[in-house]
């Protein structure tokens, strides 16, 4: 496969993942019982954070839709260089790598903290850039 077709794969899977990310994480309401107290807890205490009055509710909400913005940006980011590597495929490698990197760390943060979905989305992301970077090696001599 061309490293064109691993990086609008992964741009799509990157997509999805952060629309699901809001759907269900951001914007989700939690289940009854101990995760919706939870949840009424974080809103109904406020404190001051630099002059400002915020609930930790109001920072879990931020904090989430702060990484459905970052993936939505890597999306068309992905998108994009997928265009550029008839130009420069090669040069985009080192690129590649650091979103590898960081795709397999948020593989990890997500089997830590939250759950096996994202955990699979992330290790397909990252298995696609992996193809990217291997589709887009220097001609053998």
């Amino acid at each position: 496969m061309k490293a064109a077709t691993y990086l609008r794969i992964a741009s799509v899977l990157t997509f999805i993942h952060a629309v699901l990310h809001t759907i269900g994480g951001v914007f989700g309401k939690p289940m009854p019982g101990v995760a919706r107290e939870a949840f009424t807890v974080m809103q109904s205490h406020h404190f001051v954070v630099m002059g400002v009055n915020r609930t930790y509710a109001a920072f879990y909400v931020g904090l989430g839709l702060g990484a459905t913005i970052f993936m939505t940006a890597e999306a068309i980011l992905l998108w994009q260089l997928a265009g550029l590597v008839p130009l420069v495929g090669r040069r985009l490698r080192p690129l590649l790598w650091v979103l590898l990197v960081s795709w397999l760390a948020m593989a990890v943060n997500s089997w830590a903290y939250f759950f096996m979905g994202p955990v699979v989305a992330e290790i397909l992301i990252a298995a696609c850039l992996g193809g990217a970077i291997y589709a887009a090696r220097p001609a053998a001599q």
